[in-house]
């Protein structure tokens, strides 16, 4: 049995849709990053880095068990522990990989940049808005181009690429874009959108979800002083 250590975010439902995809069962243990959970000492042990998701597989490599941080580890852990959803063979496996990357590197951060500026940031900074919006664009197009010459991000296959990247794009708005812009794009969200795995991996917690402006304590907790408390 696989204990998930989930909240409602990207990052969060990128391992919910894998587990759903999987077909693996998980008991779900949220961690509401609204109210500080991410920063409860037991917590801590588990995802020293104080962000969701973390997993524990109690079934880990070695019959022991194992736990992970990093959402981009938890998805290879997962692809590697079932031989699915991410190739064997090595020219296809460093492609998804490639792909996995480019996700941590660039989609999730400058896309969560564009986000925080454009929604969260407590008055506008034109330049920040401008800068992370034209890079949020210019990753959207990055996308747009590769999914011109196949079907999924790493080539023909669904993978943990796609997996990792959709749900970053299902805010689009709030990053100041619009699918119609990028049609390949749009053809590859909209068809990952109606999985039925994807579906209800993103309605996990749905009832939790979080919807209209945040109250000043849940700012404070997420994007003030207290991230930043040495622990």
């Amino acid at each position: 049995m696989i204990d998930l250590y989930f909240w409602t975010t990207p990052n969060g439902y990128k391992v919910t849709i894998m587990l759903e995809e999987l077909g693996l069962p998980y008991n779900v243990l949220p961690v509401d990053i609204g109210s500080g959970e991410q920063f409860q000492p037991e917590f801590l042990r588990i995802s020293p880095n104080n962000k969701i998701p973390a997993l524990v597989d109690r079934e880990g490599p070695d019959g022991q068990p194992i736990s992970i941080f990093e959402s981009g580890a938890i998805l290879i852990y997962l692809a590697e522990k079932t031989g699915r959803l991410m190739p064997g063979q090595p020219r296809r496996r460093y492609a998804v990989l490639e792909w996995l990357m480019f996700q941590m590197a660039s989609v999730g951060p400058m896309l969560g940049q564009a986000h925080h500026f454009r929604r969260y940031a407590p008055e506008p900074i034109p330049y920040a808005i401008d800068r992370y919006t034209k890079e949020a664009g210019r990753i959207y197009n990055v996308i747009d181009r590769r999914l011109a010459e196949r079907p999924y991000l790493a080539g023909a296959e669904y993978t943990i690429a796609d997996i990792a990247t959709f749900p970053w794009l299902r805010s689009h708005k709030w990053q100041g874009q619009e699918l119609e812009r990028f049609p390949n794009l749009k053809r590859w969200f909209d068809e990952i959108a109606a999985r039925p795995a994807v579906e209800r991996g993103l309605a996990v917690l749905s009832d939790r979800l979080k919807r209209g402006p945040i109250s000043p304590e849940s700012w404070q907790t997420l994007f003030g002083d207290k991230q930043f408390e040495r622990r």
